[in-house]
């Protein structure tokens, strides 16, 4: 199946990052579901059960994460355009989080 996950490491703690929210849908903008970390930093499934091919994107609430934290940060919010190409395979999208950057790649 399609599945969807995500995990986010806060790289200026060096550990995960708990309690960012995070928001999946079209890039139309069409919702599809939505999560917050848990205390490992992982949403292990977002969305739908099956995600068909496709392009989607996530918005990480980066800017709200740091300012519970009193952080100051440079990005109120991540967005991560991908593309599904087959809806048999999961897809995992982990984030390196900082106050001021970022990183993304398709995990496994």
């Amino acid at each position: 199946m399609g599945t969807l996950s995500t995990h986010v490491l806060d790289t200026s703690l060096g550990r995960p990052a708990e309690g960012v929210h995070v928001w999946l849908g079209t890039l139309a903008g069409e919702a599809l579901g939505e999560g917050t970390t848990d205390s490992d930093g992982r949403i292990d499934t977002i969305g739908p059960q099956r995600l068909t091919p496709g392009h989607y994107r996530l918005r990480f609430a980066s800017g709200d994460y740091f300012a519970a934290a009193g952080t100051p940060a440079f990005y109120p919010e991540i967005a991560i355009a991908f593309t599904i190409s087959d809806g048999d395979e999961h897809y995992h999208v982990p984030v390196l989080l900082n106050p001021f950057g970022y990183a993304t790649y398709r995990g496994s």
